[in-house]
């Protein structure tokens, strides 16, 4: 048997036997199949020579002078054994060849043995250690693509990663849609480290800026613009130049903003607050969205225009509750995380309550699992218990009267979330997953009706 020059050509072997027959044997044999091959008479020569250079193969008769080859493994710390290790052994130390592979040796070849065993035997080794360097450089490979975060094993999940990098590198618009707290700024994120893009990544959530301020949040301003606009500001267009600019929560943008947005990206251009001239930019824009902005179109709450302009490309992330089998996967990163983040030691679920955790409807998605998983560290009550104890103050509570409709019951929800958080209205909006702006939005309505 004969293997192409070039499958070994570009390794180094060292060879240790205290037979120098066997040493010439196999030197003159392996040396115009390797880059390097060298010999050694003992363990002593060959950690000399393994001090001064590197070897992807060693191949060690187990009965050697002074220390034995599995003396000399077993000494070795796991950060030493960088180089595959195939042992020959008689037949007599058939025991000890088995104790060097649970070691970590890579195999082993029975004496006596002809040049094509040998050659079979490094082939299996080399064949191995390629393999693990190809999967080792594919998952290096899926990280860089795909941040950490977009974590789960589901083919919901696994079919939105691929939506992800097919769009990626267009300068398309993105629109994202999904409820609150399943990750949509993650799939921006995402997008955007895909895109090859140089500028930077620019988030605004524009249910947080009050309607007056969004336009030179976006645009910027030049100095003396208006009452307090001491000195001139870049906007975020400008920030994120030749990167992406991230709308979250565009469903809240003002109708007048709306206007100036969709000539932005029709002309690439953009004019700050008080200027007389447009400034080309060149951004890629990705938006998100909990409301169905179809709707939003058909209410007039929303310019068809733009949404025509902003949609594309759509991309949908389903709530926790349409994938449970991507749970044990956060459950594992957010712990991971946290307990990193909190100094606390590692935690183990029981099944019991990842299973409790796959039946809950997740409301809050995502964002809630991570603050369950977080309030569950915290006071080390495991979340089955906890839902426990809540189903007992709701069986008090009682539900609400079927005669309501879906605005009152919204009403009644939201006020009751705010008192259970003492009246702070910001604990409140991250409780419900909504921005603060649209808490006051909703209370102000009320205090109006």
């Amino acid at each position: 048997m004969t293997l192409p020059m070039t499958t070994w050509s570009a390794l180094s072997l060292l060879i240790v036997d205290d037979e120098p027959g066997m040493r010439s044997f196999l030197g003159k044999a392996l040396a115009k199949r390797f880059a390097q091959v060298e010999t050694a008479a003992s363990v002593e020569e060959a950690e000399a020579l393994r001090s001064r250079l590197h070897f992807d193969l060693i191949i060690a008769d187990i009965r050697l002078p002074g220390r034995s080859g599995i003396e000399w493994h077993e000494s070795l710390q796991p950060s030493e054994r960088r180089s595959d290790l195939i042992f020959m052994t008689g037949y007599g130390d058939m025991e000890s060849a088995l104790r060097a592979l649970r070691l970590g040796a890579s195999d082993f070849i029975l004496k006596p043995f002809n040049l094509e065993q040998m050659v079979q035997a490094v082939d299996r080794v080399i064949a191995r250690r390629h393999l693990e360097r190809e999967n080792w450089l594919l998952r290096e490979e899926v990280s860089k693509h795909f941040p950490v975060q977009l974590i789960g094993d589901s083919a919901t999940t696994a079919e939105l990663k691929c939506m992800i990098a097919r769009v990626a590198p267009s300068p398309a618009a993105v629109l994202v849609e999904g409820e609150s707290g399943t990750g949509k700024e993650l799939v921006a994120r995402a997008l955007h480290q895909l895109s090859g893009r140089s500028g930077a990544f620019v988030p605004v959530n524009c249910g947080a800026i009050a309607p007056e301020l969004l336009e030179s949040e976006l645009f910027g301003h030049v100095q003396g613009a208006f009452t307090g606009a001491r000195k001139g500001r870049e906007g975020l267009f400008r920030v994120a130049q030749q990167g992406t600019l991230f709308l979250d929560e565009i469903g809240e943008m003002p109708l007048a903003m709306q206007s100036s947005l969709l000539r932005a990206l029709e002309q690439k251009a953009i004019r700050p607050v008080g200027a007389e001239r447009e400034l080309p930019v060149d951004v890629r824009i990705v938006a998100a969205t909990n409301r169905n902005l179809k709707e939003e179109v058909e209410a007039g709450r929303f310019r068809a225009d733009l949404f025509y302009r902003l949609n594309v490309v759509t991309l949908k992330v389903a709530p926790l509750r349409e994938r449970p089998e991507d749970i044990p996967a956060l459950v594992h990163h957010f712990t991971e995380r946290l307990t990193t983040e909190m100094g606390m030691a590692p935690l183990r679920w029981t099944h019991e309550d990842v299973a409790a955790m796959q039946a809950h409807e997740w409301p809050g998605n995502v964002r809630e699992l991570r603050n369950l998983i977080e309030r569950s560290l915290l006071l080390g009550k495991p979340p089955a218990l906890e839902w426990q104890a809540e189903a007992g103050v709701q069986a008090v509570q009682g539900g609400y009267p079927d005669e309501w409709d879906l605005a009152r019951v919204a009403r009644a929800h939201i006020e009751q979330v705010v008192a259970r958080c003492d009246g702070n209205k910001s604990a409140a909006a991250r409780t419900l997953g909504v921005a603060r702006k649209t808490l006051e939005r909703k209370f102000k309505e009320w205090e109006q009706a």
